[in-house]
């Protein structure tokens, strides 16, 4: 009877990549927009995916500054290696379990939103370990059901690279499998979910150093999938001025503030929504499109400038043609918000995972307890980088200046 089970089990899997898993959960997802109130506390659980964000900042940055009037708190609980049971997170101590330390954790951070990044660890586990899965994942929702958070599930990322090719197709398959049952149980749940999978492995090896986990390219593009996966706006404009008819067009808000009448000079602002994500010259193809167009100025060379500082520089026709606007005080007011979240991750990693726990929480906490007080007092280093973070996301109006280069 059991192997009847595990018969219909897997040709459900193999149906379902037919009739509905990404498809059906992406359609309806698409028709209402992901979006977090103010006063919110999001939540990141899972494996190493999101233990190792934490290098990055990438996609905190993303969700920090898409809504730059609202206070959000983000707190990281990635665990590399982990899975819906939490095993990675046993100690040698007990109580609690790694299950029940998980779940304490969780509690601990308030979420009110949580991302949630399993099934990679599972997949190892192949066909015999779905069922398991799936009940584990199922009764980890109803553990944040129970917090009133709402749960946003991640598919996991393909393997880029492995032993052998048949190896890394038979891994893949696995992780497919796996995906699928993460998208069903969305499904059931109207719960929303993310397809990392498919868009990640369309990149390519270029994302991975190793074949499993994200590198910094790998991060920034999660963070740009995470941005069309969870319908938000394109963080994107453009703006074209015509000379000739001493007008501006603009997908932000911008103006047209001075024009030389010999066609060589003018100056111009632009006001943006959100900040960018910035990655530096490797980004060029990463689609970073702020795209600038200025038509009818006279022949020759010319620098775009803000704050007395060079932001690009085109001839005649290139400006007319577009280019793109790839740095600029916008983008370091991007890194130093990343700093600050690099920052913030760093703090709470060390006051939620101390390195020598067992002495200070653990059975034996009769030697070095009292330095409990030293983790709980980062709470108010904490709040002071929350402050920080959440007051420097609203992106800062730029006045720029064209003339030519003499």
């Amino acid at each position: 009877m059991k192997k009847k089970s595990e018969r219909i089990t897997l040709i459900f899997i193999s149906l379902s990549f037919l009739i509905f898993p990404f498809l059906t959960v992406e359609a309806k997802q698409k028709s209402r927009p992901f979006e977090v109130k103010n006063g919110d506390r999001v939540v990141f659980l899972g494996n190493s995916l999101f233990e190792n964000e934490q290098q990055y900042g990438f996609v905190e940055l993303l969700l920090t500054s898409r809504w730059p009037d609202r206070n959000i708190t983000f707190r990281n609980l990635g665990w590399s290696g982990d899975t819906v049971f939490g095993d990675a997170r046993s100690y040698y101590t007990s109580p609690p379990s790694a299950y029940e330390l998980m779940l304490d954790q969780l509690k601990k951070a308030k979420p009110t939103v949580v991302f949630i990044a399993y099934g990679a660890i599972e997949a190892l586990e192949g066909e015999k370990g779905i069922s398991r899965f799936s009940d584990g994942l199922n009764q980890l929702l109803d553990k944040i059901g129970e917090l009133n958070a709402a749960a946003i599930l991640l598919s996991p990322i393909p393997k880029l690279a492995a032993g052998t090719p048949e190896e890394l197709i038979n891994h893949n398959r696995d992780l497919e499998n796996y995906a699928t049952i993460i998208a069903k149980t969305a499904w059931e749940r109207q719960a929303v979910f993310v397809d990392l999978y498919r868009p990640l492995k369309a990149l390519g090896a270029g994302i991975s150093d190793n074949g499993f986990h994200l590198n910094k390219m790998g991060y920034y593009h999660l963070a740009t999938i995470l941005e069309t996966e969870l319908g938000l706006p394109e963080n994107r404009w453009s703006v074209e001025i015509d000379l000739d008819r001493n007008a501006l067009d603009a997908t932000t808000a911008a103006k047209l503030i001075q024009i030389d009448p010999k066609k060589k000079h003018l100056t111009f602002t632009v006001e943006e929504k959100y900040l960018p994500l910035p990655l530096d010259e490797e980004g060029a193809a990463a689609g970073l499109e702020r795209i600038l167009k200025i038509q009818g100025l006279g022949k020759g060379y010319f620098v775009l400038e803000t704050d007395g500082r060079q932001v690009a520089s085109a001839s005649a026709k290139e400006w007319a043609n577009g280019v793109n606007i790839r740095q600029g005080p916008l983008f370091e007011q991007a890194r130093e918000l990343q700093t600050w979240i690099n920052r913030k991750d760093g703090v709470f990693f060390r006051q939620y995972r101390p390195q020598n726990r067992t002495y200070i929480v653990g059975f034996r906490s009769y030697e070095q307890g009292r330095h409990l007080k030293d983790l709980e007092d980062m709470d108010i280093i904490l709040a002071w980088l929350d402050g920080q973070i959440n007051s420097s996301k609203k992106p800062k109006a730029s006045t720029y200046e064209l003339k030519p280069i003499r």
